[in-house]
C-alpha cells in the first residue's frame, strides 16, 4: 500500500520512530530505531511495510529496499512474524543471514530470540536459493567476515536505552543484562550500543 514516507523524524523510541509528513505523525516499527537519532528533525526516506491482521495493523520501516525485502521474505516463513522478522533485521548484518540461510546454519539463526531449531530449519527450507534477487548488494562480500565495532569507555543513559530497545526486540532480560554488563564501561552511542550488543548474542 505505502512504498515510502519522506518526512522528519519527530521522535524515536525502542520500538518506533515517529515520522512527520503533511501534519501527520505515522508510527513507524523500525529494526533499530536509535539510528534515526543523529536525524532528529531531519528529512529521511523510509521504505514501509503495512502489516493489517485482525489483531493487528502497523507500519513496518526500513532504511533500504533490500531490507524491507528480506523482512518480507521472512514473513512467509511459519513461525515468524513481525516482531521475529524485525529482530533478525536488526542485527545489521543481513549477509550473515543470508549467508546463515544459504550454509544451512541453524546454530546461527537459532540465536535470534524466537526462533527454535524448527523455526531455523523452516527459514532454511523456505528461503534458501531465493534471496539472492532479495538482497544482491550482499551476495558480491557475502563471504566477508563481519566487521568488529570499537568502544571506548563510560556508562551512560545511551545504554539504558539500547537495553529497551534489545528487550522490545524480543531478548529476554537474562540475556539483555549479561552483555549490558559487558559493555557498561564503554562509551558508545545507543546506536552503537544495540548493534555491539547484538553481535556478542549472535556469537
Amino acid at each position: 500500500m505505502f512504498d515510502y514516507i519522506k518526512g522528519a523524524v519527530e521522535y524515536v523510541g525502542p520500538e518506533y520512530i515517529v515520522v512527520e509528513n503533511g501534519g501527520i505523525g505515522y508510527q513507524v516499527m523500525t529494526p533499530n530505531p536509535f539510528i534515526f537519532s543523529a536525524k532528529l528533525k531531519s528529512e529521511v526516506q523510509i521504505f514501509t511495510y503495512h502489516h493489517v491482521r485482525e489483531d493487528i495493523f502497523a507500519l513496518y520501516g526500513f532504511g533500504t529496499r533490500e531490507e524491507k525485502a528480506l523482512f518480507t521474505k521472512l514473513l512467509n516463513v511459519t513461525g515468524i512474524g513481525p516482531k521475529g522478522a524485525l529482530a533478525i533485521l536488526a542485527s545489521g548484518k543481513v549477509d550473515q543471514v543470508v549467508q546463515a540461510i544459504e550454509n544451512e546454519d541453524e546454530s546461527f539463526l537459532v540465536k535470534f530470540p524466537g526462533v527454535g531449531k524448527k523455526t531455523a530449519r523452516q527459514m532454511i527450507l523456505d528461503l534458501k536459493g531465493k534471496l539472492e534477487n532479495i538482497v544482491p548488494d550482499y551476495f558480491p562480500n557475502l563471504f566477508n567476515d563481519g566487521k568488529a565495532l570499537s568502544g571506548m569507555g563510560g556508562y551512560s543513559e545511551e545504554l539504558d536505552e539500547a537495553v529497551q530497545a534489545l528487550k522490545a526486540l524480543g531478548y529476554s532480560d537474562k540475556e539483555v543484562q549479561k552483555v549490558a554488563k559487558t559493555l557498561k564501561n564503554e562509551e558508545l552511542t545507543t546506536e552503537q550500543y544495540i548493534k555491539k550488543a547484538l553481535q556478542m548474542m549472535l556469537r
